[in-house]
């Protein structure tokens, strides 16, 4: 008896000081299996490594309330997600903005004109990046999208159609590289 407590004991001791395995690892980047988003538990979807010339840019993670492979019901559901993305490497602000204006430009051609006002507040939002730096888009409904900065809110614009906008640079047609938008689909 006392050599089966101490014998479950050593398996409970050996738990918890496992590390989390159901969180997400790509590149060296961690980041964690769930998140919380107000009042709602958001699970890492995938994530995906954004690559430009062989350089590793950023690990991404998908933040959504069920996991799902089908790219346009994320972009479209109207629920709480967020994107993550974790730099590897430098980036200016002009690098920045020009990448994201690209990513509208190729995804959502019409809607970057009809939003353009919300466009320009988010580029202009935008700073230079480096090595460890996060870049965060949270959505809520009622709400909007915020950009944040290694946790600092720097913009929030309102309404679905933005958001829409905005997950569609990494899932719509024409994503900054096919493994990215793969990755996060959790493919």
């Amino acid at each position: 008896m006392r050599k089966r407590s101490c014998l479950f004991g050593i398996a409970i001791l050996g738990l918890i000081s496992m590390p989390d395995l159901h969180a997400g690892n790509l590149a060296g980047v961690n980041l964690p299996d769930t998140v919380q988003v107000g009042s709602t538990t958001l699970v890492l979807n995938g994530l995906g490594l954004r690559t430009k010339m062989m350089v590793k840019v950023y690990v991404a993670g998908l933040y959504v309330t069920q996991k799902s492979s089908d790219a346009g019901a994320i972009v479209k559901a109207d629920a709480p997600k967020k994107m993550v993305m974790q730099f590897l490497h430098s980036a200016s602000k002009s690098q920045m903005t020009d990448a994201f204006d690209e990513s509208f430009e190729n995804n959502t051609p019409d809607a970057k004109k009809t939003m353009k006002a919300d466009v320009d507040r988010v580029l202009g939002a935008l700073e230079s990046v480096k090595p460890g730096d996060q870049v965060v888009f949270t959505y809520v409904p009622g709400t909007g999208t915020t950009l944040a900065i290694n946790g600092a809110d720097k913009v929030t614009i309102a309404g679905a159609a933005f958001t829409e906008m905005m997950f569609s640079v990494w899932l719509g047609p024409k994503p900054p590289n096919e493994g990215l938008k793969k990755g996060l689909l959790g493919q």
